[in-house]
């Protein structure tokens, strides 16, 4: 494993952070995935797995898996574990409506954690809207008395926002050591992207990169001219390799955050961060990754990455699972296909139909898509005639 500068702090964390935000889950009675039913078995084996293969730090949330994700963490790292990593995980700023909600949030969280401290905390993905909810309710008032008596031991933000979101926020404390940002080489120009990462980066803030590889979606299905493109490489590697190894190329990025659920991508990007180094690519290879970005621009109309922070809908509308096949019937060119999985895999509420636009999904998309407009194009692009 590869250990990377983090900022000014004295943690050398691993190349490879471990999210846990995609465990394996078990499946309902529908048969569908359930979010909220996290498979201990499997996802203790992967933790532990990554643990022994040098990772050092890792990642949940308030809100992961439908709240489920901080107890299962706590309690999988008892017996040991926990003295081996760092923990994060992060404030629902949006839930905090009164200044006491900061400290009972943070309260229930190292409960479910069960630790007395959280090595890193952060406020969860900050944009304009829920940046408001941390100036109005004083939260980072509430954050300073938590590093103080040290019920956290260093402050720091996620972020979906724009760049100059990214500044104002940047400029408004000096509390900050860290921040986590989506980086990729599709959204170089996006969010915070390749101006917030330097910016960060200058101020001496340890940089974390989240969705390196899009939520899996430059990994999986590669449509033909992406593949004709990778291969005319002299250096062989899968489309997975080639995106994170972009984002460790970057002297300024700490580590990455992935989300794991098989043991099969665990030891993939196990392999691949003991392989990483800033400034790996040449200029030649980076100028193909610019090709293959050009290639998907053209082929994906909505940038969602299936992070599910639109989860649930109101309505019952697979958001996601909507917009999956709309971009997978442009980007590969299979509209039958698409139209069929619309029909047998969705049920009727689960379909864009269903959409009121009542926008509750609008202020939660970490990516700023016009939700209901584009569940109204999919209804009318994959629903049978």
């Amino acid at each position: 494993m590869q250990y990377r500068d983090f900022g000014q702090l004295s943690f050398k964390p691993s190349a490879l952070g471990f999210g846990a935000m995609r465990l394996p889950v078990h499946q309902g009675e529908d048969g569908k995935p359930d979010f909220k039913r996290i498979d201990y078995e499997l996802a203790d084996a992967l933790l532990y797995r990554a643990i022994e293969g040098g990772v050092t730090y890792i990642d949940t949330a308030w809100m992961y898996h439908e709240h489920a994700c901080e107890s299962w963490l706590g309690r999988a790292l008892q017996g040991g574990w926990r003295e081996r990593v760092k923990i994060a995980t992060k404030m629902p700023v949006w839930d905090v409506e009164k200044p006491s909600d900061f400290d009972r949030i943070l309260g229930v969280q190292r409960e479910r954690l069960q630790t007395d401290h959280i090595d890193y905390y952060l406020l969860h993905s900050l944009d304009e809207s829920h940046w408001r909810y941390v100036v109005d309710q004083d939260q980072l008032a509430a954050a300073e008395r938590a590093l103080a008596d040290g019920r956290i031991g260093h402050l720091g933000f996620s972020f979906h926002g724009t760049y100059e979101d990214f500044e104002t926020i940047l400029a408004a404390t000096d509390l900050w050591e860290f921040v986590q940002i989506q980086y990729n080489y599709m959204d170089e120009d996006y969010q915070a992207g390749r101006k917030g990462l330097e910016l960060a980066a200058g101020k001496g803030l340890g940089v974390i990169v989240m969705e390196p590889v899009r939520g899996g979606a430059l990994a999986r299905n590669v449509p033909p001219s992406v593949e004709a493109v990778w291969a005319t490489a002299p250096v062989r590697r899968s489309p997975a390799e080639w995106a994170l190894q972009w984002v460790w190329s970057h002297p300024e990025v700490s580590f990455l955050l992935i989300g794991m659920s098989t043991m099969e991508q665990l030891e993939e990007n196990l392999r691949l961060a003991d392989a990483s180094r800033p400034g790996l690519l040449t200029r030649d290879e980076l100028a193909l990754v610019g090709r293959v970005r050009d290639l998907y621009r053209e082929l994906s109309p909505i940038p969602c990455t299936a992070c599910r922070y639109c989860m649930p809908c109101p309505q019952g509308v697979d958001i996601p699972g909507v917009f999956e096949l709309y971009n997978d019937a442009h980007m590969y060119d299979n509209l039958p296909r698409q139209q069929m999985a619309y029909g047998a895999f969705l049920s009727d509420g689960e379909r864009a139909d269903s959409c009121t636009s009542c926008g509750e999904c609008v202020e939660k998309c970490p990516q700023g898509i016009d939700v209901p407009v584009w569940l109204e194009k999919a209804q009318a692009f994959l629903a049978p005639c």
